[in-house]
């Protein structure tokens, strides 16, 4: 018998059939003994929809009634699945954010977890019960509804997981598994069996949507056995795990990401003196606009240039603190390229496998592809090149690292 922790997606429970075809599947797992805890997120497009309603009233909503509204979606997922099982003879309870004693800072639209009261959901296992969870929400110090932004639910379900010490955390997806890369963009991607915490990590930071980012982190760090999985197929999908699990001869590199929300913003001329990167950047931090890829050229004639990237959303407002900076520097010019896109290359083999990078600059030079930008760490290599070029480089860095279906 074992505790699991499930989590399913908008397109999961997008529709009436669909949760009912999730309660089938919960009681499978319930019928074998198990003690199963549901996490779920909002109907696929209620959010969007609620969005849509707030921007009505107002351009830019009042972050915490923006919560308050914005979670209702969940709470409507968890009663619609809790009467499913109910239907299905199979006892349920619903729990929203605030009933579950899910902690927050204040932080309201991305708030973080500060501490999970985990009794509530005990509770209602020890009685036999699947606990169906809403995810992405919260509860502040100060009592306010909080979420923790999109993809949230993905972090509910691994920090209950964490908090419960479950045997592993499932997450139902639209997809059966973490690919080599988009099979959307390279027919051949294939199904990995099994990934470490750090690749995961950085394929969901570079750019890979199957799961957020936070949900990872957390799961590396209380070692929560976490696994990708089909929400209406059948199949071992895709386990993240350490990296002392991982096959002894399993590749150099593990997968192929990339993200085309990436804008490049440069300045030219600005002082070559100590602290000019600090000046740059500072105005940008306390906007809370996130810096990703930094380039500062060799100085010439005391001055340099700076180049970073952000997300696409935040390229407006960035364009008007740096035009400002630029002001405050007397730097010649402030130049913003949205044509972007980066492309990376991921694998823990690269820690023991020198050629990784020469392999990667060499194939997009055989297909004329010009690298603007140069990011690395221990596991990953990234290029900015332009956005044109996003899927020919990707196809091309597949083949060259041999990622294929076998």
């Amino acid at each position: 018998m074992a505790l699991i922790v499930q989590k399913f997606g908008g397109t999961s429970v997008g529709s009436v059939e669909r949760i009912k075809a999730v309660a089938e599947k919960v009681k499978g797992f319930r019928a074998k003994g198990h003690d199963i805890v549901v996490v779920v997120s909002a109907m696929s497009g209620e959010t969007n929809r609620l969005i849509g309603l707030a921007e009505e009233i107002q351009s830019r909503p009042v972050a915490s009634e923006y919560d308050t509204l914005v979670s209702t979606g969940e709470q409507v997922t968890i009663a619609l699945l809790s009467m499913a099982l109910q239907e299905l003879e199979c006892p349920a309870q619903s729990f929203t954010g605030w009933q579950l004693g899910m902690h927050t800072d204040r932080s309201h639209a991305k708030a973080r977890i500060t501490k999970i009261d985990e009794m509530p959901i005990r509770g209602a296992l020890e009685q036999g019960k699947v606990a169906v969870v809403a995810g992405f929400q919260g509860i502040t110090d100060d009592n306010r509804i909080s979420t923790l932004g999109r993809g949230g639910s993905d972090t509910t379900a691994v920090a209950i997981a964490a908090a419960l010490d479950a045997d592993e955390c499932q997450i139902y997806t639209d997809v059966d598994g973490v690919y080599t890369t988009d099979p959307r963009v390279v027919e051949s991607a294939r199904r990995m069996e099994s990934i470490t915490f750090e690749e995961m990590l950085e394929l969901a930071s570079l750019g890979s949507k199957v799961l957020q980012i936070r949900s990872v982190e957390f799961a590396g760090k209380y070692k929560v056995p976490l696994r990708v999985l089909h929400s209406f197929q059948e199949g071992p999908g895709t386990l993240i795990t350490v990296e002392d699990h991982k096959p002894m001869e399993s590749p150099v590199i593990s997968g192929i990401a990339f993200n085309r929300d990436e804008a490049k913003l440069t300045l030219l001329g600005v002082p070559d003196v100590p602290g000019v990167a600090a000046s740059i950047l500072a105005p940008i931090g306390d906007a809370n606009i996130e810096v990703d890829m930094v380039v500062q050229n060799v100085g010439e004639n005391n001055t340099t240039d700076f180049t970073f990237t952000v997300h696409k959303n935040d390229y407006e407002r960035a364009c008007e603190l740096l035009e400002q900076v630029k002001n405050d520097l007397k730097a010649r010019e402030m130049r913003g390229d949205k044509d972007i896109c980066k492309v990376s290359v991921v694998g823990v083999g690269m820690r023991s496998h020198a050629g990784v990078a020469s392999t990667m600059f060499k194939t997009l030079a055989a297909e004329s592809i010009n690298i603007q930008m140069i990011s690395t760490s221990e596991i990953k290599i990234s290029v900015v090149v332009e956005e044109k070029y996003l899927e020919l480089a990707v196809r091309a860095l597949h083949a060259a690292f041999d990622l294929a279906v076998e």
